[in-house]
């Protein structure tokens, strides 16, 4: 075995070393700081989407200069798939908003949002969801209603006896 190492001496070592470099140990520390933030990426949307979320988050990332990314939403705004990506710039307060076209690649938009603009936000997502839900319910609600009525008639219509 020692003979081997003499022989193949430098080179060898060399790539030896390079197959457990510090460049390997940051590419999987840049893959998964990618997958530690928020996503929601409805399957319903996400069939639709022709761009994967992978691609597009490249894409977010390469507007923004040194940003990391805190969330991504899939959605449907104004007519068009996208996906919309918050990144936190460093030294800088509130988010880069940028949105990314799920059928083409391409960047939609890109804008700052005040730390004010993005609770703003928030909160009106928030109260759509809130009301979405409860639409959902009072439509579950009359529903039942009307089976449970249409079940009670049918039992009357049963017992009443046959003239």
């Amino acid at each position: 075995m020692k003979r081997i190492m003499k022989s193949l001496g430098v080179p060898a070592l060399l790539v030896a070393g390079a197959a457990f470099s510090p460049v390997n140990a940051q590419s999987t520390h840049a893959n998964h700081q990618s997958a530690s933030y928020k996503r929601d990426l409805p399957a319903t949307l996400t069939k639709e989407a022709t761009v994967s979320e992978s691609d597009a988050a490249k894409t977010a990332e390469s507007r923004v200069r040194n940003g990391r990314i805190e969330a991504v939403e899939l959605e449907n705004e104004k007519g068009k798939l996208i996906y919309s990506y918050e990144l936190k710039a460093p030294g800088k307060s509130g988010v880069e908003e940028v949105n990314v076209d799920a059928k083409t690649g391409q960047v939609v938009s890109a804008e700052h949002e005040s730390m004010k603009t993005e609770k703003k936000e928030a909160a009106q997502e928030k109260k759509e969801t809130m009301h979405a839900k409860s639409t959902a319910h009072a439509k579950w609600a009359s529903h039942s209603k009307s089976m449970t009525h249409a079940k009670h008639d049918t039992a009357s219509a049963m017992k009443k006896p046959a003239r």
